[in-house]
């Protein structure tokens, strides 16, 4: 039987470790938008633009042709940026050969439309299988070595079992499941939390409070996935709490660097300005405001960050207005 290939389609910090460790166990060509960054990644095994100064595998190799990179795939990791992921789905479409799986890699909602990303592989390259890979995965932590986890998330267990075994190595351990919905949500959502929970440092709120806005975030993650069809117990593992967790406490989280600068006084775009790293936290806190307006979800967290990083409102303010909100029980919204 001939050995699976994967092609990566994003040379971004997480794209390209994505590739690095598959790299141990099959062939893989990572596209990367910029032809110099490509040929920089083939020929010194390292992405200076993302990851400078970590080596990346030694075989695996890197293409600024859509065409090439999708030709040659039996699976297919797109590890773009939402706002782009739908562009560069149909630039990749008519060269994908039929029936060859697509994972998302990114976690966040399209924008305007708030659909998961799984959803927008469906309706670009139908009869694709279509899925996600995510978890509390640092690209920098993985690529350095150090133990992580993610789940493969598919309809169909059985493909997201083959998939498995092409991403996880001995320290990086891939779980399998088919709530596709419950994962994207927590992905997603985790980003809205992390800004919360740096604001919360910003303000020097102290742990406890980090602590209780990362709690009382993931119960609106929770609430949101199951109103959107996901699985509860899905907020509460390695793609909703976990990440959320690690994405909130760490300092090379961009969600959590992006609340503390709001916070410290900076704008959104004093916060952001300058950097060609994506902080999908944004978007996911109007995409994720709005879905729970739809849904009749109670979400205040996901309201008062979205009021911050999209209208203009103080984080001072948001954090008074939490302390309004009236506590029912553990269990229930509030």
């Amino acid at each position: 039987m001939r050995t699976p290939r994967m092609t990566v389609v994003g040379a971004g910090s997480w794209g390209t470790t994505i590739a690095s460790l598959a790299a141990r166990n099959v062939p893989v060509l990572l596209w990367a938008r910029e032809p110099g960054l490509a040929e920089r990644i083939t020929a010194t095994h390292e992405n200076p633009d993302y990851l400078a100064g970590h080596p990346l595998h030694p075989e695996l190799k890197a293409t600024a042709s859509l065409a090439a990179a999708a030709d040659q795939a039996d699976v297919v990791v797109m590890a773009v940026p939402t706002h782009a992921f739908r562009q560069v789905l149909a630039e990749l479409a008519p060269h994908v050969r039929p029936w060859v799986p697509v994972v998302s890699a990114a976690k966040g909602f399209e924008e305007g439309t708030n659909k998961r990303m799984s959803e927008v592989i469906a309706e670009e390259l139908p009869g694709h299988p279509a899925g996600v890979l995510s978890g509390p995965n640092l690209a920098v932590e993985v690529l350095t070595g150090l133990a992580a986890a993610a789940v493969i998330a598919m309809p169909d267990l059985s493909v997201a079992q083959r998939l498995q075994g092409l991403m996880r190595t001995r320290l990086f351990r891939v779980y399998t499941a088919t709530d596709v919905i419950g994962v994207e949500v927590g992905g997603a959502v985790k980003n809205v939390v992390a800004i919360a929970a740096g604001m919360a440092d910003g303000l020097g709120t102290g742990d406890n409070t980090r602590a209780m806005v990362i709690c009382r975030g993931v119960a609106e993650m929770t609430r949101l996935g199951v109103a959107m069809g996901g699985n509860p117990a899905t907020c509460a593992g390695l793609t909703g709490l976990g990440d959320a967790i690690a994405t909130s406490i760490s300092p090379l989280s961009r969600n959590r660097s992006l609340g503390m600068q709001i916070a410290r006084g900076k704008t959104v775009e004093e916060a952001t300005h300058g950097s060609h790293m994506v902080t999908e936290g944004v978007r996911a806190s109007r995409a994720s405001h709005e879905l729970a307006e739809k849904l009749g979800v109670d979400a205040p967290i996901i309201r008062e960050i979205n009021a911050v990083v999209n209208e203009g409102r103080t984080p001072q303010e948001a954090f008074r207005g939490l302390l309004h909100v009236k506590p029912a029980t553990e269990s229930e919204a509030g």
